[in-house]
């Protein structure tokens, strides 16, 4: 596909800069001083001029190997091309939509060794001519990145970390999220719980820093929708769940009067063995059961199923919350080249981050940034593993500006200083 064959390339070029070497165009010859230009040189200016402004807009997807503890429960083995495939599929969608205005786009893409420099890669990406970088990388490696002087006049875009964090005192003002955070998730489930007034609630933790965090947000959306957490408990994992599970589950469950059993467990350690469990007949929900995310597989609505089908002919698989925002980064630099009509990668920055600028992402509204933080404010979807169940911002709840700022955190509450 011509989109590999790009990506062939143009990762060969970074391979290149890695190796120590430097990949230039050459100089334009210019008449010596006070002799005018000759018909072949104004020839030769013109074509070099017209090659230029039919280069291609660069884009690049950063991530790194990560080695990942072995999860109990998660069946699904994570795709080896995930994200990556969401950025493929992007450029492709980019070029679609630039043939008319004889726009085109190249992906550099570098995935990182698990001990690689990711501040290094960055450098290299830079130098080689990118000024539009997706980020697949974890929080703090994202914090760092932004803050790089040599990527002060680049736009970052975060696809691969929901901390909150990144959109408060880690923000920066080159640096845009199109995954929701936690905040986000945590809201559009609490939303939900609150339409069905299902307001007790019970909650576990898994043992590990994001799980924490995650408990944290839902502990947040509590408070704003008036749920009450009547148990706040700590998975242990003491015990071996795929053979115990039947027996441990119904007593570590049990213990005040609640209405649905809310699951910290990003990693899929043990929350697939809650359901059906609990000491009383409770639905599940959170990381497990029903769950808040950005993309479903369920989702067909407002021409999703075209991207679905897209996808799955393109990567033989299904799409993941994490192609999805990768995806939904690339495109937004496609829709700005489109809107307008050029290349030049600080005016597309610029429109990007203008509140004028908004983009398709297949959820019913378009999707915008928030200027106080550099969130894609957008709806959320909450869905069973095979059952898409509601959208979020639910009916009912409202805001002055958008209803999509009733997800996470709004203007007022931003402690995002970086971006005033």
């Amino acid at each position: 596909m011509p989109v590999r064959k790009t990506l062939r390339l143009t990762t060969a070029l970074v391979l290149a800069l890695a190796a120590g070497g430097t990949v230039l165009p050459a100089p334009a010859q210019s008449p010596e001083a006070g002799q005018p230009a000759t018909a072949a040189q104004t020839a030769a200016q013109t074509a070099a001029q017209t090659a230029g402004e039919r280069s291609p807009i660069r884009i690049a997807y950063l991530t790194q190997e990560i080695e990942r503890p072995p999860a109990l429960a998660n069946l699904d083995e994570r795709p080896a091309d995930e994200g990556l495939a969401g950025a493929e599929l992007a450029i492709a969608d980019n070029r679609t939509t630039g043939r008319f205005l004889k726009q085109d786009f190249a992906l550099d893409a570098v995935t990182l060794p698990a001990d690689g420099d990711p501040a290094e890669a960055l450098r290299r990406l830079i130098a080689a001519g990118n000024r539009f970088v997706v980020l697949d990388l974890p929080a703090p490696a994202v914090a760092a990145l932004a803050r790089l002087p040599e990527a002060k006049d680049v736009l970052l875009f975060n696809a691969g970390a929901p901390d909150d964090s990144l959109r408060a005192e880690q923000c920066a003002p080159n640096l845009l999220h199109t995954l929701p955070s936690r905040a986000m998730l945590a809201d559009a489930l609490g939303q939900y719980l609150a339409f069905k007034r299902w307001t007790k609630w019970f909650l576990v933790v898994g043992p590990r820093p994001e799980d924490a965090l995650y408990a944290e947000a839902v502990r947040r959306a509590a408070k704003r929708f008036g749920a009450t957490i009547v148990a706040d408990k700590s998975w242990t994992g003491d015990f071996e769940a795929g053979r115990t599970a039947q027996a441990e589950v119904p007593v570590f469950t049990r213990g005040g009067n609640y209405d649905v059993l809310i699951v910290a467990d990003e990693s899929g350690d043990f929350g697939d063995f809650l359901p059906y469990r609990t000491a009383e007949p409770r639905p599940v929900a959170g990381t497990a059961g029903l769950v808040p995310t950005n993309w479903h597989r369920t989702h067909e609505q407002w021409a999703a199923a075209q991207l679905q089908n897209r996808f799955r002919e393109q990567s033989r698989r299904w799409m993941s919350p994490r192609d999805h925002a990768v995806w939904a980064a690339v495109r937004a630099v496609g829709e700005a080249a489109t809107r307008l009509r050029g290349t030049d990668p600080a005016a597309l920055a610029a429109l990007i981050r203008s509140p004028d600028f908004s983009h398709a992402v297949f959820l019913g509204r378009t999707a915008s940034f928030r200027p106080w933080d550099g969130q894609m404010r957008m709806p959320l979807l909450l869905a069973s593993e095979r059952s898409l169940v509601a959208q979020a911002p639910i009916e009912g709840f409202l805001h002055p500006r958008t209803e999509l700022d009733t997800l996470g955190v709004d203007q007022p509450e931003s402690r995002c200083r970086a971006r005033r």
